[in-house]
């Protein structure tokens, strides 16, 4: 019988938690899985999946290895724990030439042959069989593994596909993600949810300003996530009144040091209403004026709530790699400008002074633009 098997890894060093952990990895699988006709169950430290129509084996493969909490899965031959089925199983799944080796797990220690006889058996008899195989017990080009666990019965399987380890989704708590149509805030939201963390996203719109194919460009974005984070919800904010106010009142050169606290308010706001315990931004230092650390200090002033930037230290070369394993990259780069990308000035202050950044924003009636602002929301649930 075909089988797959799934494996965590992280989840073994929680202690008395550690149910809470597995029974939230088990249930972001069959979240991902709904719609399939399968079995699921639990064996000694592993989950198998049996009973699925083994046409869609490899979509079922495809979509486990990237639930965060899953070390590694593969496609096996569930067999009885006796040397002929074995033996059997191993032969259907060997290579038909080049190098191999077998690879022995025996749990079950009432079994008559120890690892290393197994092995040395099973792999006599596909030599004997394949004249065209060569025994590499150091770098082989193929590996058959043989599990045998203490229920009765084992696993034969050739190939093991890592997983994306992590923490399983809604374990680390909930943020708010800060979602630009940008290469950087997508792959923030992975890295969040690869730690457990659930997101919920808010996007600032500025119509007429940004073109709504911008904004489709955010929920696609946003979509493509989805498949990591479980859920997505996008709160859309209209941004227009708060860019024109700051255009029309502040320095030029202040611009986005004033749009980037006014986002980190409205943001917090939604955040506290969703039950969201931190906001999330792809700020990476460095990297742009608003993202020095005077800038990232600037922000941070007006928030109350922690703010992650799991992205803080990586270069930009690391972030795009990212986002090209996690297929976000082609959507980020495509040529539709966000609000960020609009009134830039010439010349933006890269190591804003806290004093003189509040004398520039007191000519702004704040807590009426924000509150104008979160009257306008809207809410998309994907």
């Amino acid at each position: 019988m075909k089988v797959i098997l799934i494996r965590y890894s992280e989840i073994h060093l929680k202690g008395n938690n550690r149910g809470f952990f597995e029974n939230a990895l088990v249930n972001n699988i069959k979240h991902c899985l709904e719609g399939y006709e399968y079995k699921f169950s639990k064996q000694s430290g592993r989950y198998v999946i049996s009973q699925f129509d083994e046409d869609q084996a490899q979509n079922i493969l495809d979509i486990v290895k990237n639930v965060f909490g899953v070390y590694s899965v593969s496609l096996a031959d569930e067999v009885p724990s006796n040397y002929d089925d074995i033996k059997e199983s191993a032969l259907a799944i060997a290579p038909q030439s080049g190098t191999f080796k077998i690879v022995c797990n025996r749990a079950d220690k009432h079994f008559p042959l120890n690892s290393m006889q197994l092995a040395s058996s099973i792999g006599g008899d596909l030599l004997e069989a394949n004249n065209k195989l060569t025994v590499d017990l150091h770098k082989p080009q193929h590996v058959v593994n043989i599990d045998i666990r203490e229920n009765g019965k084992t696993f034969v399987f050739a190939d093991t596909i890592k997983g994306v380890n992590g923490m399983p989704v809604g374990t680390g708590g909930k943020g708010m993600l800060l979602l630009s149509g940008g290469i950087d805030s997508p792959v923030a939201a992975y890295m969040m949810a690869k730690r457990g963390m659930s997101v919920r996203a808010v996007h600032f719109h500025s119509y007429p300003f940004t073109s709504l194919q911008a904004k489709e460009k955010v929920l696609t974005l946003a979509k493509i996530v989805k498949k990591y984070t479980l859920h997505m919800t996008v709160d859309v904010v209209s941004f227009t009144e708060i860019q024109t106010a700051i255009h029309e009142n502040c320095p030029e050169e202040f611009m986005i040091t004033i749009m980037r606290r006014f986002m980190m308010r409205i943001a917090e706001r939604l955040a506290k209403k969703y039950g969201c315990g931190a906001t999330i931004t792809g700020e990476s230092l460095g990297q742009v004026a608003s993202q020095t650390l005077e800038s990232i200090t600037s922000t941070n002033s007006v928030a109350t709530m922690p703010v992650l930037r799991p992205l803080i230290g990586f270069d930009k070369d690391e972030i795009i790699e990212i986002a090209k394993r996690i297929d976000t990259f082609e959507t980020s780069i495509l040529p539709y400008e966000d609000c960020c990308t609009i009134f830039l000035p010439k010349n933006p202050v890269t190591k804003p002074r806290l004093d003189k950044v509040e004398k520039v924003e007191s000519a702004l009636d704040v807590e009426a633009l924000v509150n104008q602002a979160l009257e306008n929301v809207e809410t998309i649930v994907l």
